[in-house]
């Protein structure tokens, strides 16, 4: 794995951080009705892309994830105020407005979503591996859901091609505890979801996802095993979301006193507290961090509340490739 230095812990302080502070302005511009639908944000969980992104090779391998996915593709290299104008619905999106909060996508950037349908992402991911065994790439996948969605068939399904196929693919259970709204507890007799990897005989096993630190190493061992030809690897990141489900979620299933005690274990304040203690950085220089991605954040809104909305036109243009699409000119006849 590549080393863990003063510049990786600051680097994963300023992107936390930042990460930390776009969200909760979503959280602010959705009240104002700037942003609509639904909002699924990921206070709380930010170890785990920061030590997914340490352990990947960003030249060539790939994530896909669930509708929780805006500051995913920021950490792959998508410009961030394109993805807050994506959540505006502004033409300078990532697809243009029309994908919304639940739909970021950036091929480019092998980012490839943000899905809103329940597991939907999990056999895609494997294709998007099994793509890349057939055409000799030493590319990796990782495939990230809910704990929600451990309870849809196709993941299952998919675990068994993937196992049975060898497949460059690194399933990751974020574990925030309640699915939507319902604890981990009462949809399974066994609480240990990592576990279900022991079924498929895949190497498995839980992951303190409160740490960066251990996210890499985790990530770095599977995705080394992956890379060799060894096969998938299934594991529980075990995390926990400081706010709702999404903006509309009334919380009703936990107390405040639980959040409290897991905001305890902030990553974010546990890497600056490592920062202090080893003086890899000064108060002053830890302040123009704060400063620098409070700047940063202020410029994607300026830049999303500037931007126009898509011509009404560009919805038809992205749908029907064909001009002369049969049902579209019966249509117009």
């Amino acid at each position: 794995m590549k080393k863990i230095t003063k510049a990786t812990y600051l680097k994963w302080y300023e992107d936390m951080l930042f990460w930390r502070k776009f969200e909760d302005k979503l959280a602010q511009v959705y009240i104002q009705q700037k942003v609509r639908g639904f909002l699924h944000l990921y206070n709380g969980q930010e170890a785990i892309l920061a030590g997914a992104l340490h352990a990947m090779d960003l030249e060539k391998d790939r994530m896909i994830t669930a509708y929780r996915n805006h500051v995913q593709p920021i950490g792959m290299g998508v410009d961030p105020k394109k993805v807050m104008a994506e959540l505006y619905g502004k033409k300078t999106g990532t697809s243009m407005g029309l994908g919304g909060s639940m739909h970021i996508f950036a091929k480019e950037h092998r980012f490839y979503g943000g899905h809103g349908i329940v597991g939907g992402q999990i056999p895609l991911g494997a294709g998007l591996a099994f793509a890349d065994k057939y055409h000799k790439r030493d590319n990796v996948t990782l495939t990230f859901m809910g704990d929600g969605a451990v309870r849809q068939g196709s993941l299952h399904e998919t675990l068994n091609m993937a196992v049975n196929w060898n497949l460059p693919v690194v399933f990751c259970v974020e574990n925030n505890g309640y699915a939507m709204g319902t604890s981990v507890a009462r949809t399974s007799k066994d609480t240990e979801i990592w576990k279900l990897g022991n079924g498929y005989e895949m190497p498995c096993g839980p992951v303190d996802a409160m740490d960066p630190v251990k996210v890499a190493e985790a990530l770095d061992e599977a995705i080394t095993r992956a890379r060799k030809g060894d096969g998938p690897t299934f594991l529980e990141l075990k995390t926990y979301r400081y706010r709702g489900h999404s903006m509309s979620d009334a919380q009703k299933y936990r107390t405040k006193d639980e959040v409290a005690d897991y905001q305890k274990l902030d990553p974010i304040t546990k890497v600056k507290k490592i920062i202090k203690d080893k003086k890899y950085a000064s108060d002053k220089e830890i302040k123009e961090i704060d400063k620098r991605v409070k700047e940063r954040v202020a410029e994607c809104e300026k830049f999303a509340d500037e931007s126009d909305f898509p011509d009404k036109n560009i919805m038809y243009d992205v749908v029907y490739e064909q001009e002369d699409y049969p049902f579209l000119a019966h249509k117009l006849d």
